[in-house]
């Protein structure tokens, strides 16, 4: 006989052989054991986990000659000749290559000859949801009312795209993928009957690739069997399935808690220069983080029970290096870069870039990494342990930018300087009254700055500032009153003027004026129509006003009272 593979040698013969869907499985017995049939079921869930087995379960069950506890016997006539498919009355249809309309109108023939030798005619439909929309609807028919010794069994695992008519047609199953713990002692009990040994670290590993799904599972412990003569290794399956062993894993996390950058870096090419695949690596690190995190919060999850309470001990001890926030930042980063690899042609340096990051607080600008650095920072206010430059630069003292960074300075510094006499004070009503006068390390010219503008633009672009600069082409240079530079902007761009008048904004562009022409300037900007009003008020005298509508002799009387 030729050689079956583990997953078809190890199937499922009566209802208790499945694994992990005692639901589903109760219901079915009791349906058959009080003759409750429906007409159609729909199985569905992820690949693996038992879907097809139980529809040809329960094939054999509703037509054995001598069922015991709604099991088939699996020896009569009927079940014999099922499991040989030597009799037609249960006719599996794989619908990715049988999805046309002819096909299903060949089943609508066909039901109408009875069974055989069974009770029931059993129509199994596997992948159901690849079948067309014509052909769902030739099915809709013939599947809402078929004869009565005709059941529809379609299985899938994207019942999403199967219509709603069908489904409204159906009593739907949905399979769960399999534990962990049941993955383990399935592979257990069938490495026994065929005489491989195993170490439970091994079996677990497979299960944990498997994905819950079992025939993954059953897929990967063959593969691993022909790798091994007697006995099935946690090496050896680390080594088949190209992963990363556990205490590397714990290694290289130890180093990156300790913001050890050189012993990442270097635990990192060593693992690779062994042939691990990046995306694979990274897979694994994501993975262990998320155990830390599961761990920290006391998840209680099949996963993390399972393993040897050493190794659960590790995952907290590990846990209390890190806050919730850095595991959580961690993850969402290295995801990102997992997401990348695919397309990267230098994955090495870019697993090295992403891990060096966690290393330092400073490259992390993730939102919880700021969460992390203000954190950290409270901590350093409360404990006082914070060395502050007691001797600062005067010029420093004097712009706008280090003015915000200077206001926690002791009262007795900040006497030190002395405002000189001639600063003209504050003219700009919208200036807060608490700030200081801006002192100019130049002398102000305004017709410096208006020849000096296009090189201040032409700054921006280079620093990257585009946006900022386009803006600032729509103004126009009004006037210097005092140390306040006023830009005017026409109708209709008012929202240039909003967009730049801003404090950060400002201080920017006072940075850029005051590097390339020496002047230390504060910025105002302003409707022209708005300046232009302010202006005609001003000019305009009310006495002379007042001269042109009255008669020449009381204008003379005027000017005598002037005088």
């Amino acid at each position: 006989m030729s050689y079956k593979a583990l997953y078809r040698r190890f199937r499922p013969k009566v209802f208790e052989d499945v694994i992990g869907q005692d639901q589903v499985i109760t219901i079915l017995k009791n349906q058959i054991s009080s003759s409750n049939i429906a007409h159609a079921y729909l199985f569905t869930g992820t690949r693996g986990t038992g879907k097809t087995s139980t529809a040809k379960i329960f094939a054999r069950a509703v037509n054995c000659l001598s069922a015991e506890d709604a099991n088939p016997c699996n020896q009569c006539e009927v079940c014999e000749g099922i499991l040989t498919e030597n009799i037609m009355d249960v006719i599996e249809i794989d619908a990715a290559s049988n999805n046309g309309v002819d096909n299903v109108r060949e089943i609508r023939e066909n039901v109408k000859y009875p069974p055989s030798k069974g009770k029931y005619k059993i129509y199994i439909i596997d992948e159901v949801h690849m079948l067309s929309t014509g052909a769902f609807n030739a099915l809709l028919k013939t599947l809402e009312e078929p004869p009565s010794y005709v059941i529809f069994i379609l299985a899938t695992t994207e019942p999403h795209k199967i219509p709603a008519t069908i489904l409204s047609r159906c009593q739907r199953f949905d399979f769960k993928p399999v534990r962990i713990n049941d993955i383990m002692k399935r592979l257990e009990s069938i490495c026994e009957d065929i005489g491989i040994k195993t170490e439970e670290e091994a079996l677990r590993l497979i299960a944990l690739n498997s994905d819950g799904a079992l025939r993954d599972a059953l897929s990967i412990l063959e593969q691993c069997i022909s790798y091994t003569e007697d006995t099935l290794t946690y090496t050896n399956v680390v080594n088949i399935l190209g992963m990363v062993n556990y205490e590397f894993i714990f290694d290289l996390v130890d180093k990156i808690a300790a913001k050890d950058t050189s012993s990442v870096l270097t635990l990192i090419n060593d693992i690779l220069m062994e042939g691990k695949d990046a995306g694979i690596l990274m897979k694994d690190i994501i993975s262990h983080f998320r155990s830390i995190l599961l761990a920290k919060m006391n998840v209680q999850l099949d996963e993390l029970l399972t393993l040897p309470e050493e190794r659960q001990d590790r995952l907290r001890q590990q846990g209390a290096l890190f806050t919730i926030n850095q595991i959580t930042s961690f993850i969402y980063n290295l995801s990102d870069i997992e997401s990348k690899l695919k397309y990267s042609a230098q994955p090495k340096t870019l697993i090295e870039i992403g891990i060096v990051g966690l290393c330092s607080k400073a490259l992390d600008d993730s939102l919880e990494g700021l969460i992390e650095r203000v954190q950290d920072l409270e901590r350093k206010l409360a404990s006082g342990n914070i060395k502050v430059e007691p001797h600062y630069n005067k010029s420093q003292i004097s712009t706008p930018q280090n003015r915000s960074s200077h206001k926690t300075q002791p009262i007795e510094e900040k006497q030190e300087y002395k405002q000189p006499e001639s600063s003209p004070p504050s003219v700009d009503a919208n200036e807060s009254t608490a700030e200081e006068p801006v002192h100019s390390g130049a002398p102000l010219n305004f017709d410096a700055l208006k020849e000096s503008w296009q090189q201040i633009l032409e700054e921006l672009r280079k620093e990257k500032k585009a946006q900022i600069q386009a803006l600032l082409m729509e103004g126009n240079l009004v006037k210097l009153d005092k140390d306040v530079l006023i830009i005017g902007f026409k109708d209709g761009f008012g929202f240039h003027r909003e967009a730049l008048d801003k404090e950060k904004t400002k201080e920017y562009i006072n940075g850029i004026i005051k590097r390339l022409t020496g002047q230390n300037v504060r910025l105002s900007f302003v409707m022209e129509d708005q300046l232009f009003i302010v202006k005609e008020q001003e000019e305009v005298n009310p006495l002379e006003k007042l001269k042109e509508i009255l008669p020449k002799e009381m204008q003379d009387i005027l000017e005598v009272v002037e005088d």
